[in-house]
C-alpha cells in the first residue's frame, strides 16, 4: 500500500489511534485524508492543525454503526476525490463485564467493532474494484487474536473482526483489494471515555491485561502501521510479544487456556475474578 498521493478515509480519528494515523498519513505525503468521528470538534480541531500542509485533511462527521452514515462517508469521499485508497475503519471502545452484562451492551458494541468494518466494506470495496485496486485497514486488538480477560463483549466482538478481516481477504484479495487488521495490546489513548462501565474499571481497568508487554503511544503504533501497509501485511502488530502468544494457542490451546487463567489469577489476586461478577 502506497500511502503517497492517496486518498484515505479514517474513522475514529478525533483522538487516539485514529488521530495519530490521520497524522501520520498526512505526515506521509497522502493527498487527501478524510478524518471522520462522531466526535466532529474534535475531527475539525483535528483538520485545523494539519491545515497549510501539502495533504488536504477535510474533517465529517459520521456514526459508524449507522449504516446510511458509512455509505455517505463512502460516497462523498469519491465524489469529491474520484476514489478510495486507504479505507481505515478504527472506531471503538471498551467495556467491563461477563455473563451477566446487559445484551444491549453487545448488540451497541457489535455495531461499533464489526458491522462498522462491513459496512466500510460495503460501500468501499465496489469503488476500490473498479478503480483496480485499493486497502482495507480493520481496528480489531490482541485481543482479537486471543482474549480479554475482564470483558466478555470486547472479546467477542474484536474476535469477530479479526474473522471479517479474514474473509473479505479471502475473497476479494484477487480483484486487488489488500487487507491489514491491527491488534495492538495497550495503547494510551482515551478509549475508556465512551464506555458505559467506565466507573466499573478497576485500577487501569481491562487494558491492564493489555499492559503487561508495555503502553504504546498512539503515534509509535501509527509508525507500525506505515510499516505494516507498505509490506501488506494482514497482522499489524504493534506489540511484537503478541505473535508469539499466537503461536503458542496454535500449537497447544488446552496449555494456553491454562496460561491464561493463571493469568487471570495474577491479574485478581485479591478478588474478585471477572469470573466472580455474575456471581456476587
Amino acid at each position: 500500500m502506497e500511502l503517497r498521493d492517496s486518498v484515505v478515509v479514517v474513522t475514529g480519528a478525533a483522538s487516539g489511534i485514529g488521530e495519530a494515523m490521520v497524522e501520520r498519513f498526512a505526515a506521509e505525503g497522502a493527498a487527501a485524508v478524510v478524518a471522520a468521528d462522531r466526535d466532529v470538534a474534535g475531527v475539525e480541531a483535528l483538520a485545523g492543525r494539519l491545515a497549510g500542509g501539502a495533504t488536504a485533511v477535510e474533517a465529517t462527521g459520521c456514526d459508524v454503526s449507522d449504516e446510511a452514515a458509512v455509505r455517505a462517508l463512502v460516497d462523498g469521499t469519491v465524489e469529491r476525490h474520484g476514489r478510495i485508497d486507504l479505507m481505515a475503519s478504527n472506531a471503538g471502545y471498551v467495556t467491563v463485564g461477563g455473563l451477566e452484562a446487559p445484551d444491549d451492551e453487545l448488540h451497541r458494541m457489535f455495531d461499533v467493532h464489526v458491522m462498522a468494518h462491513l459496512y466500510a466494506a460495503r460501500y468501499a470495496i465496489p469503488h476500490m474494484v473498479a478503480a483496480g485496486g485499493g486497502h482495507l485497514l480493520n481496528t480489531s486488538s490482541a485481543a482479537g487474536l486471543l482474549t480479554q480477560i475482564g470483558s466478555l463483549h470486547y472479546s467477542v466482538t474484536k474476535n469477530a473482526a479479526v474473522s471479517l478481516a479474514e474473509w473479505i481477504s479471502v475473497t476479494y484479495g484477487d480483484r486487488g483489494i489488500g487487507v491489514s487488521v491491527l491488534c495492538p495490546q495497550a495503547v494510551a489513548t482515551n478509549i475508556t471515555t465512551n464506555s458505559p462501565t467506565a466507573d466499573l474499571m478497576p485500577g487501569d481497568g481491562p487494558s491492564g491485561a493489555a499492559a503487561v508487554d508495555g503502553v504504546l503511544t498512539a503515534a509509535e503504533l501509527a509508525d507500525t502501521v506505515v510499516e505494516a501497509l507498505a509490506d501488506g501485511r494482514f497482522h499489524v502488530l504493534p506489540h511484537p510479544d503478541v505473535a508469539e502468544y499466537v503461536r503458542r494457542k496454535g500449537d497447544d490451546v488446552d496449555r494456553w487456556l491454562a496460561g491464561m487463567r493463571r493469568f487471570q489469577q495474577r491479574l485478581y489476586p485479591d478478588g474478585p475474578t471477572p469470573a466472580d461478577w455474575l456471581l456476587a
